[in-house]
């Protein structure tokens, strides 16, 4: 009847879509509804630092998978070429990830949702359940999904349709041995936003002031078009907040009744769940809608790389919150330790197991509290943008010739007042960027380094090096008229 043993759990992967680190009441935020992740965290650890490898879509996800940089897999950004046929590329092709490795000792593996790595139909190696999104994002009603190869058309809610059918891939497997691995990826949060949720979730907003999501100027590198229009932005922000809160407290409730069956069959102890989300959001926030691309040049804010994260296996996993900077490329080397399951080979590249950080010490003298460690650095990259955080400072470097960004972030957490061009900092700049220069050449493949390609945030639609992979401009001028290259 699945895994019963602790030390060999059945793992759940659950994986939202464009979560805001600000979208969790646990967090802090007091005006969106997530009562089932809130519980969640209260019997587990909710990492409040951590960090996408890039803040879009389809590089995070392969960052995740891999425990590698997007200038090593070479996914670089969102793709929107062709994705399911038999002329669809898989871009992790040949690249091993940690479900491979699940697969290989015993797990039997299943999808529920988006995968949008390329090839979208097929399933991968060890998946004995296959039930993928067609691309990237879609309506949420009459959404295209795949299941084993076939096309189908959820006739429903999607959120409600991917937590059935991760409820039906968890009933098929009660009556087996082996212990199971679930990635359950909901397209929500992502747009579209307005009259995309059910009213049960939008009445729960139509009054609310939305405080959480302050609605200022654009920020200067917002795209326009010529009409002076932001491209990706919204017109209606009260509509689109509603949507979105909607979105998350629907994908909160879904996925309820997915842990409450675990609970009925007597599983909880025996599985360990793990949530996340791809990249983080911007609903306003800096003057953004969007993520990583919401402006050009892309960005690199916390409320873009960072992510919601909680993971939790009663009597296992500690209960409190880790305050160490943790990026998903530690994520795959993790679920494999905690899974009893080596880990070392998704340790080639910087993605390092943070188990310890999480399972109680045996010699504390409170043994619910996780060992402690201190991680005080994470990159992100996103293209010819790359970063380096650590607990006081951010640095953003960009290729060839800048904007360069730097922020004290004990003194300015809001990332307002860039240091980069302040005399007094130039050596905590040229540190810095050292640093950052160090790990690149170390962790990227020179084949498929990112800092000397066209990504500019608008789409990937081949391999590096099969052409024009690519796509060029969609905007024709940026807020204020001035050119990106020059903005502080």
């Amino acid at each position: 009847m699945a895994s019963r043993e602790p030390a060999r759990p059945n793992i759940i992967l659950v994986l939202t879509d464009d979560q805001g680190p600000w979208a969790l009441g646990c967090a802090g935020n007091q005006e969106i509804q997530t009562p089932t992740l809130d519980a969640l965290a209260g019997s587990g650890t909710r990492l409040e630092n951590f960090f996408c490898a890039s803040p879009v879509c389809s590089p995070a996800r392969a960052s995740l998978l891999t425990g590698q940089i997007p200038s090593r897999h070479g996914v670089h950004d969102y793709l929107f070429g062709h994705e399911v046929g038999p002329s669809a590329p898989d871009y992790l092709a040949g690249q091993l990830t940690f479900t491979d490795l699940l697969a290989a000792a015993g797990y039997r593996l299943g999808l529920s949702g988006k995968w949008h790595l390329g090839a979208n139909d097929r399933p991968r190696a060890g998946f004995v359940h296959w039930y993928a999104h067609e691309g990237g994002s879609s309506p949420y009603y009459g959404a295209p999904m795949y299941r084993h190869g076939q096309r189908e058309t959820v006739p429903g809610y999607l959120s409600d349709a991917l937590a059935a059918d991760a409820l039906s891939f968890v009933a098929a497997e009660m009556d087996r041995p082996e212990p199971f691995y679930l990635s359950l990826h909901f397209t929500a949060p992502h747009s579209p936003w307005r009259g995309q949720h059910p009213e049960e979730f939008t009445a729960r907003y139509t009054g609310c002031a939305f405080e959480s999501c302050p609605q200022g100027p654009l920020h200067p590198w917002t795209p326009l078009d010529l009409s002076g229009r932001p491209l990706g932005g919204e017109s209606d922000t009260w509509a689109a907040l509603i949507g979105y809160f909607a979105a998350v407290t629907a994908m909160d409730a879904a996925l309820g009744r997915v842990l409450a069956k675990l609970a009925d069959h007597g599983l909880r102890e025996s599985t360990l769940v793990v949530f996340s989300s791809d990249n983080g959001f911007n609903a306003g926030q800096h003057g953004v809608w969007g993520k990583g691309n919401g402006t050009f040049p892309q960005n690199m804010y916390d409320s873009s790389v960072k992510v919601p994260a909680i993971i939790s296996q009663p009597g296992r996993i500690g209960v409190g919150v880790c305050s160490d900077l943790l990026s998903a490329y530690d994520l795959g080397a993790t679920v494999l330790e905690l899974a009893g399951v080596p880990h070392q080979a998704l340790e080639r590249g910087p993605g390092r197991s943070f188990a310890d950080l999480l399972t109680p010490r045996r010699d504390s003298p409170d043994p619910s509290q996780p060992a402690e460690r201190s991680r005080v650095i994470v990159f992100d990259e996103y293209g010819p943008v790359r970063m380096i955080r650590t607990c006081g400072w951010k640095y953003v470097h960009r290729y060839p010739d800048g904007p360069h960004e730097l922020y004290d972030l004990a003194s300015d957490p809001d990332e307002a007042d860039n240091l980069a061009s302040t005399g007094r900092h130039r050596a905590t700049v040229a540190w810095l960027r050292e640093e950052l220069d160090v790990w690149f050449r170390r962790h990227a493949d020179p084949a498929r380094d990112g800092s000397g390609l066209p990504v500019i945030g608008t789409g990937q639609r081949a391999r590096v090096g099969d052409g024009a992979a690519f796509q060029g401009p969609l905007w024709l001028r940026t807020a204020g008229d001035q050119s990106p290259t020059t903005q502080p």
